[in-house]
């Protein structure tokens, strides 16, 4: 079972020396990036689990007469919301930390 790797542990890397005592080894990297494109894989998936959701919420209402606001399209909406964001502050990261793991493979 792989380890989480939280954005915090992926910063950590990223402002960890490059080289010498208390740089991280490629094996370390690429670990880290396996495991946080896994995350992102996840975020994806719950991205399209929440837009399919709305719509299905949305087209419920359209049925309805005298459809108020729902709740649960609001709630929906504001998890689609976070999880976009959280997507993509994680492929950022990762970004960056495959740049990383390029320049350690070259060096």
């Amino acid at each position: 079972m792989a380890a989480v790797v939280t954005e915090n542990d992926i910063c950590a890397l990223l402002e960890s020396p490059s080289s010498g005592d208390g740089a991280p080894t490629l094996e370390h990297i690429e670990n880290a990036l396996t495991t946080g494109y896994a995350r992102a894989m996840a975020l994806e998936a719950e991205h399209s689990r929440l837009q399919r959701r709305i719509a299905e919420v949305a087209v419920e209402l359209a049925d309805e007469e005298d459809a108020l606001p729902d709740p649960e399209l609001k709630r929906l909406a504001q998890e689609l919301k976070a999880a976009r964001r959280d997507l993509v502050r994680l492929r950022t990261l990762l970004e960056s930390l495959r740049t990383r793991a390029d320049a350690a493979r070259a060096a």
